[in-house]
């Protein structure tokens, strides 16, 4: 059996936003540190991503000694994601969920709604938040982060190596937002695991990840196609949902890092 290895760690800070490569990173109870504590939300609200707001994928991000900073084309603004500047309390609404989050002061909305030619609130969702994961799939009462539904989502190199070698034109990793990358192993062995680790934190696989419109964007030119999912769905279809990628939540808190190596139990 060949060695599995992790070989990509990604955070998405501001969820439906550029995501960011990291070499390790801290595995908290909602999802990796920094991963989807933001979002910005409409009138309503209700959070913006990318299946509405495809143009979303155009803002990009980094980060550097918790200092976000992201860009949109010459455009630029920063966020101290370690004492980020909290104003209101607020009330959001993420999919079945309303959740209680925090206004942040500054000139944030103004910036994003003259971007995005549509009127926006940035908000923040602290860590005591309560958002539990769906009860049916829960392993310890886990909470998660404002990611669609579970702390982390893990998908292996040969598994888009597989769509790949299917699809007229390749598509990156980018396409589904996963936390972790691995290599080694079959397509899509990870719809199987249950319990596993990676180094030394202890992951459980809990549910395959149904995928919605998001992949069909480009993450380049904010544009969107009828691929992947027009062949993801001739056979990756169950009970009319499209499944890539499996959804995780953590046993344990120790820190990750590209080049470990992933232990099936």
């Amino acid at each position: 059996m060949a060695e599995l290895k992790l070989t990509q760690i990604w955070i998405y800070p501001i969820k439906s936003l550029g995501g960011i490569s990291l070499s390790s990173a801290s595995v908290m109870e909602k999802g990796l540190e920094h991963d989807r504590r933001l979002m910005l939300v409409d009138e309503t609200g209700t959070a913006m991503t990318q299946r509405v707001f495809p143009k979303m994928a155009l803002f990009k991000s980094s980060i550097d000694k918790g200092l976000l900073t992201i860009t949109h084309h010459q455009h630029s603004m920063k966020l101290d994601l370690k004492k980020p500047p909290l104003s209101n309390p607020t009330t959001v609404n993420i999919w079945d969920d309303t959740v209680s989050a925090f206004d942040l002061e500054g000139s944030y909305n103004q910036w994003f709604s003259e971007l995005l030619e549509s009127p926006c609130r940035l908000v923040y969702f602290p860590e005591e938040n309560s958002r539990p994961v769906d009860p049916r799939y829960e392993v310890n009462h886990e909470q998660v982060s404002l990611a669609d539904a579970y702390p982390f989502l893990i998908i292996g190199q040969s598994t888009l190596d597989d769509l790949n070698s299917r699809l007229t034109e390749s598509v990156p990793m980018n396409r589904f937002r996963p936390n972790f990358v691995f290599a080694g192993g079959e397509p899509f062995e990870e719809d199987s695991w249950r319990n596993f680790s990676i180094g030394s934190t202890r992951f459980v696989g809990v549910k395959m990840c149904a995928r919605c419109q998001l992949p069909t964007v480009n993450q380049d030119t904010g544009e969107r196609g009828h691929e992947p999912l027009k062949t993801l769905s001739t056979y990756r279809k169950r009970e009319n949902k499209v499944y890539f990628g499996q959804n995780l939540v953590a046993l344990d808190y120790n820190p990750v890092r590209v080049g470990d190596t992933i232990t099936i139990q």
